[in-house]
Parts: structure tokens; sequence; C-alpha cells
């Protein structure tokens, strides 16, 4: 075995120059070579208790797929991890780490983490770059399970349940599959291309995808299960409801949600010249929020050509819901964060479009119910920034149209689905998870909830039996 590399800090990930991809839509993180991929797996401990393990929302076994990349098997390692994750090129990339896996990691304590998110990454790239790849689809049990939306927690599920032999159909309302991992997170995060590698292979397992299908419009629960032989239903059709600070200017032409804007932009490609898809390309942009989309926003809005761009976040630094490297990179492409200030209204020029957003200065008070310090206003301190369009990303709600076409399912006032801790609803046979359940988070939380409820509809028909 090669000697153990002690470095306490982790291999760099290789990425364009900010000056060159803050102008163009290709992948910014490179990702690992061969050597750096085996450099890094060798600052792996393999502890025997997994620390690593217990903080991932999947239960990857961690030192086990970096031990078989430091033996070269790079197959091996895939296959572990594959037990475990149905999309691990996607989570190589978007899942948070630093505050998961590898927030455990022992080396974390006297210097950087084990790279275990780009080792990830690199053994999945590694994986889907071969040709002709074969995956065996399970001999079929009988047994009919329908899943409502094809974002991470849906394909999580319907993948773990193809593996035990059920017959999945996911239904998914736009005309691609993905759900946000196609219509929210951009390009140069996570290329398409990838996310459809890992659906092909979820097809190859047998899963079937029907596109355009708006359950709730279409078709109901209550048919799917009544008249298509569906034995269990799992809702994993996230919250794609946008939320509004409802301020006066917010109906001006120029202001865009979060979602539609990255919706515009990510899948249906308004970033290519000459597509047909219309979006203001903006000289000054402001976008409202401090989380993860709202960098995604603002990146993009920087691409599309905008000179400027602010990210304009009621809280401090310290606050930033968004991962660091986020907040690094945008920093590095130029995207100017006005903290602290929060909006009051959006001021319109001569053709009613956007023309300024007035502002005031906050000030962090005591604690709120989250833990974060609630910011109050600075009196006195109201300003105006000129800009010409205002993206609002302050957080998303579950759509109502599955709760308020479904007999007898339960939800919270806010819009959320109520489900246990194995994702069972108020209905008999109907498993819920992800962003449908708890509001926007992660992909990979959505993912371990698909996961969990996977476990629970086969335990639950199988029992009917």
């Amino acid at each position: 075995m090669a000697q153990r590399n002690m470095s306490l800090k982790k291999n760099p990930m290789p990425s364009q120059d900010p000056d060159v991809r803050n102008k163009n839509f290709l992948e910014v993180a490179l990702g690992y070579t061969e050597e750096m991929a085996f450099d890094e797996a060798q600052r792996c401990l393999n502890c025997k208790h997994k620390p690593c393990v217990q903080g991932c929302p999947v239960h990857i076994d961690i030192p086990s797929f970096i031990h078989e990349v430091t033996l070269g098997n790079f197959e091996g390692a895939y296959d572990i991890i594959s037990q475990s994750s149905s999309l691990p090129a996607v989570c190589g990339r978007v899942c948070p780490q630093e505050s998961q896996c590898e927030k455990n990691c022992v080396r974390g304590i006297k210097g950087e983490a084990v790279g275990i998110g780009r080792l990830e990454r690199f053994v999945a790239d590694r994986h889907n770059s071969q040709e002709n790849v074969v995956v065996q689809k399970p001999t079929s049990n009988g047994h009919k399970v329908a899943v409502i939306g094809s974002g991470p927690s849906g394909l999580t599920c319907a993948g773990d349940l193809a593996k035990k032999g059920y017959e999945v159909t996911v239904f998914e309302a736009l005309h691609l599959a993905g759900g946000v991992l196609v219509y929210g997170i951009p390009e140069f995060r996570l290329p398409k291309a990838i996310v459809q590698k890992e659906i092909d292979t979820l097809k190859a397992l047998g899963v079937k995808v029907e596109t355009n299908m708006v359950i709730g419009k279409i078709l109901s629960i209550d048919e799917l299960m009544d008249e298509y032989g569906f034995e269990a239903v799992y809702i994993g059709s996230g919250a794609g409801l946008p939320r509004f600070m409802n301020i006066k200017g917010e109906n001006l032409k120029g202001v865009y949600s979060a979602n539609e804007f990255l919706t515009r932009v990510n899948l249906m490609k308004a970033y290519r010249e000459n597509n047909a898809t219309p979006i203001v390309h903006a000289k000054k942009v402001a976008v409202v929020g401090g989380g993860n989309v709202a960098m995604d926003a603002a990146r993009c809005a920087k691409r599309l050509g905008a000179e400027e761009v602010y990210i304009v976040y009621r809280r401090s630094a310290e606050e930033l819901p968004a991962r660091a490297e986020e907040v690094e990179h945008a920093k590095e492409e130029g995207i100017v964060f006005k903290l602290l200030t929060n909006p009051v209204e959006i001021l319109p020029d001569e053709q009613n479009s956007v023309g300024g957003i007035r502002c005031v200065e906050m000030e962090l008070g005591e604690p709120d119910a989250s833990g974060r310090r609630r910011p109050v206003v600075k009196e006195g301190s109201e300003f105006d920034m000129e800009v010409d369009c205002v993206i609002m990303s302050i957080g998303t709600s579950p759509n109502p149209l599955i709760k308020s076409t479904t007999q007898g399912l339960e939800t919270q006032k806010w819009g959320g689905i109520i489900a246990d801790e194995n994702g069972l609803t108020s209905r008999e046979g109907v498993y819920a998870g992800g962003d449908a359940v708890t509001g926007a988070a992660t992909v990979i939380l959505a993912m371990g909830a698909g996961k969990t409820a996977a476990t629970a509809i086969d335990e639950y028909i199988r029992n009917k039996q």
C-alpha cells in the first residue's frame, strides 16, 4: 500500500479562471485528474468508526469507496457509492459536503477534511465516461409504484424501488426529467448532460418516465391508485411556488422570481444566442436573498452580460445560508455583496420597468427562532440603488395543486405535506418527502427522504401480500 498522505490541505479543485468563466456557461470546476484523486484518497485514515458516514444522509460507505480509489479500482469504488446513491455524479457536485460528511472527517480536526465530494465526483465521472456500460435490470416482482416528480427525491425513491424489482413510473410536470437539477441549478455548476446520464441509468433499471404529466390536473393520486393499479405513490414534487416580499413595485417589468429566472436560463436555454426564450439582458441587477439559489441567479445574470450584479441580503456575511464555496465563487466572478441591506420598494422608470430599488440598512439584534440574529432597521438609513432588474430569491413553498386535488391528504398551514419519519402521509399507501414536506432544502436531504420512503414502501407492499 502506498504511503498515507498527511498533508493538512486537500488537493485544490482545478477550475476556470474567474474572468473567463463569468462570461460562459461551461462548468466552473474541472474535476480531479487520476493523480489528484489518488493523492487525495491517500489522506483518508480509513477510520473504523466511520464518522463521515454518519454525516451522509444516504449513508454511503465513504472510507470503503475511498480505499478502492487508493487501489486504483475506480469501478469498485463506483459500485460501493451506487449501492447507496442513485445520483453520484450529481452529489459530487452540489452536495454541501462541508456541513455533512466532511464536517465529521477526523482529518478536519487539525487541517482540512478529505475532499470526499471531489472524490465522489471523480469516481462517478470516470464511470460515466465509459461506453457501453451494462446495467443489470432486476427481475420484476409484479408490483407497481408511482412517483410524482423527477427531482432528486423522486429519482432516488424510483431508483431504490427499481433495484428491488418494482415497476416504477415517474410522472414529471415539465417536458424534461430532473426537477430542480435541470431547471434550478445552472449548467456551470451541474451540466445537464450529467443529469441526463444519471436518468438514463435509472431508465436502464426499468424506471419509466412520463413527462408533461401534471398530477392533480391530468390525473389525480386517487386515479393513479384506483384506476391505474399503482399500489403506492411517492410524492416528491418539490417546492416550486416562489415567495415574494409584497413590497411596492414587485409587479414591474424586470422583476423575476429566482425560479422563473433560472428556469428560463437553465431549462429553456435563454443564454444561448438567438434562443426564442425571452429574458431581460439587464445592465445592473439586484438579487434579493443570500442562499445558494441567490448565488446561482446572480452568477447567471453576470454571464448574461450584466455589468453590475448585487446580492442584497438583510443579514451579515456570517448568516449567509449559501455554501461558502458558492459565495467565494460569486465574489471571484465580480458579484458585489450588499449585506445588512433590505429592499422596501422597487422603483419604476418612465416605461414602468424597473428603474431602481429603495433599501434600508439593517443591524443585527437578538437571535430569532432559527438561531440567527434578527435584523432590525437602522433609523434614517434609507437609500436608493440604480438597477434595471430585480430577482427575488427569498424562498419557495410546495405547489398547492396536489394538496387541493387529493382527498384526505393533510398538510401544514404553509403548504408542506405532513409525513412521518418514514415518509407516510395521512393517506394509506401515499408517501412524501423532500421539499414537498420540508420546504426548500438541499439535494442530498431530498435524496435521503426518497431513500427512506423507498424502504418503507417496500415493507408496506410486502406486508400487504
